[in-house]
């Protein structure tokens, strides 16, 4: 791993009433490095900012995870180089869709998460928006 992971975790282990599968830690420590701070992603294509066609949590939490990996390859990193996301929810009922599913590309990663609950997002049809950093070694 590219980073020091402090109290690594498994959300199966904290929510067993969940059926949750993501490696996080309670803290990551950093030493020099290119730090990324993404944009909140939302699941629209980065190209055209189209929204994708579905109001599905899953499928847009697939698109929202796949920007962020795009855009760390972009800036020369990798998954592993993720060291926060905050998750910004629309309905609590789709928590674990969507933790299911960034749980996906998130394996053996171990950011460190905040989730919330919130009215809306900056469009109506949108479920889910993860902001996320990462910080790529020197």
């Amino acid at each position: 791993m590219a980073h020091h992971r402090i109290r690594k975790f498994n959300t199966k282990d904290t929510y067993p009433e969940q059926k949750l599968d993501n490696d996080l830690c309670q803290a990551v420590v950093t030493s020099g490095g290119k730090i990324v701070w993404l944009r909140g992603q939302c699941p629209q294509n980065l190209d055209d900012a189209a929204n994708i066609a579905s109001h599905d949590p899953v499928e847009q939490t697939h698109k929202v995870m796949q920007n962020i990996r795009q855009l760390i390859e972009e800036a020369g990193g990798r998954m592993e180089h993720l060291v926060k996301v905050v998750v910004y929810l629309t309905d609590v009922r789709h928590r674990e869709a969507v933790y299911r599913t960034m749980g996906e590309y998130i394996k053996d990663v171990y950011p460190v998460s905040t989730g919330l609950v919130v009215q809306a997002l900056a469009r109506p049809e949108w479920l889910v928006e993860i902001d996320a950093t990462a910080v790529i070694p020197e």
